[in-house]
């Protein structure tokens, strides 16, 4: 009991277990009717995977089948992306349509979680899945997966070939790209880009993630396995079968940990910044993961043009929970900038009311773009705006927050009129509702009518889902969408 709530506190995280009823692995999202009336807007468009049937998956009881299903107890990390296309498929009236929604996750098996020799991170990495969608609002999950996977369902799955990689334990989704695209829409042809994050069972002790306060009670014998976490990146010609690029670390990774005990990264303490003079300024870290990769362009000078990805980090001194940037030329080879957002920090006199004083991580960023309601379509345009995922300390809860920036490397929080400190993009929800204990890992798509959409997973005690959230052309509010429609019986 120590070691999961020790463990609890120190991530910042909101993913848990999640039980839904399906025999088909579609997300149950068509409306409901009986002698009812309309109770409430059910935003949910992806839920773990169960089934009532065990036999389905070949078990001989009720949970036994669901064990080896690789999203059966958690899921997060939503990455969507929009496709025009002659082929897409449409699964309702099983004909070709124009436009098709993509979507990778992360999930967890039972079995994972209940391997205890491994002693994981309680997040919902695992492996890997994809699911597809007419409209961006029911999904239908690849139960195939990629061949060669090490289980059933899976895009990208563990590293089974090379034992002394980073990744062998657990992987989790970070960003899928493909250069060269619209803010809006992607086109099929040319080559995918997962980044991704992983563990492998390499123990430290749980004190390192912990502050002296909070682990003073906790022995040094209690080790964790998998959260000395690095980034890697795969390749996909189809986005469904992935092949993994070797990274210039000797665990295969492309982004590390910076660690002054560690032989493999001393000499990123030399790295300077781009005018080649200044040194740049690191802080050790404890692990690197949920990588969001942005292609940086420069029009002035197509030398600066590239990527910036930015990471998910804890420093090793003070133990804060930030959000790192690095820079590359070709999407391979990364160079740390250091940290671009931390959390707000309130005095130990005044009221604290920052909703991020507790940590920043999971972000996703897009260029700043203009919507043209002629030929409706976006243009970027110069800066790029930030959602990330925050927690406050005086309730604990996770909130999507925003930031902007010029540059891509200097960022200010957003605020509202009354206060300074980070105001939420995307709140929890009400009391009793699916989002109603923490939202976070937002990921923007932008729409043809000039909308944009957020994913974003929400939780309600232990339980974890996907939602989506809309902010309407000129609007600044963000107003979760409507998947499905919810009935409640009227009284007699």
């Amino acid at each position: 009991m120590k070691f999961s709530f020790a463990l609890a506190t120190l991530l910042l995280s909101i993913e848990h277990s999640e039980a839904f009823t399906t025999k088909t692995y579609r997300s149950s999202l068509k409306t409901t009717a009986s002698t009812s009336a309309l109770s409430s807007v059910n935003n949910v468009v992806l839920r773990p995977t169960t089934a009532d049937n065990p036999t389905t998956n070949g078990g001989n009881d009720e949970t036994e089948g669901l064990l080896d299903v690789f999203d059966s107890l958690k899921i997060g990390s939503p990455i969507v992306h929009r496709y025009k296309s002659s082929t897409a498929y449409d699964y309702d009236s099983e004909t070709d349509s124009s436009v098709n929604y993509v979507m990778w996750y992360q999930g967890r098996s039972i079995a994972l979680d209940s391997e205890i020799e491994n002693s994981l991170p309680p997040l919902s990495t695992g492996r890997i899945g994809r699911c597809v969608s007419k409209n961006g609002l029911v999904f239908q999950k690849d139960i195939k997966g990629a061949i060669g996977e090490d289980i059933k369902g899976v895009s990208l799955g563990l590293n089974n070939e090379s034992w002394w990689n980073f990744d062998t334990s657990h992987v989790g989704l970070g960003s899928v790209l493909l250069p060269m695209t619209t803010p809006a829409v992607m086109t099929e042809g040319g080559i995918y880009l997962m980044y991704y994050f992983g563990g492998n069972f390499e123990e430290t002790s749980i004190k390192e993630y912990m502050t002296t306060d909070a682990g003073k009670d906790i022995s040094e014998d209690i080790k964790i396995k998998g959260m000395k976490m690095r980034i890697g990146v795969a390749v996909s010609q189809d986005g469904e079968t992935w092949g993994r690029v070797e990274g210039d670390d000797p665990s295969g990774a492309c982004m590390v940990p910076y660690d002054t005990d560690d032989t493999n990264t001393a000499s990123m303490a030399d790295e300077k910044e781009d005018d080649g003079k200044t040194p740049v300024v690191l802080e050790e870290e404890l692990y690197c993961g949920w990588p969001e990769v942005v292609v940086k362009i420069d029009n002035d000078n197509s030398a600066n043009s590239g990527f910036f990805m930015y990471y998910s980090t804890m420093t090793k001194i003070t133990k804060e929970k930030s959000i790192a940037v690095a820079v590359s030329s070709d999407g391979f080879r990364w160079f740390k900038r250091g940290l671009c957002l931390q959390p707000s920090t309130s005095s130990d006199s005044e009221e604290r009311n920052s909703l991020d004083d507790g940590g920043c991580a999971r972000c996703n960023v897009v260029r700043n773009a203009s919507y043209n309601k002629e030929n409706e379509t976006w243009s970027d345009e110069p800066g790029y705006i930030m959602h990330y995922e925050g927690v406050s300390l005086t309730d604990n809860k996770h909130r999507i927050l925003s930031a902007t920036s010029p540059d891509g490397r200097t960022w200010t929080k957003s605020s509202t009129e009354s206060t300074a400190n980070a105001a939420a993009a995307l709140d929890i929800g009400n009391a009793d509702t699916w989002d109603c204990d923490g939202v976070g890992s937002p990921h923007i798509l932008r729409i043809d009518d000039g909308s944009q959409r957020m994913y974003y997973v929400g939780q309600q005690g232990k339980d974890t889902a996907i939602g989506v959230a809309k902010l309407e052309l000129g609007s600044t509010t963000w107003v979760k969408e409507q998947s499905s429609i919810v009935f409640a019986e009227l009284n007699p």
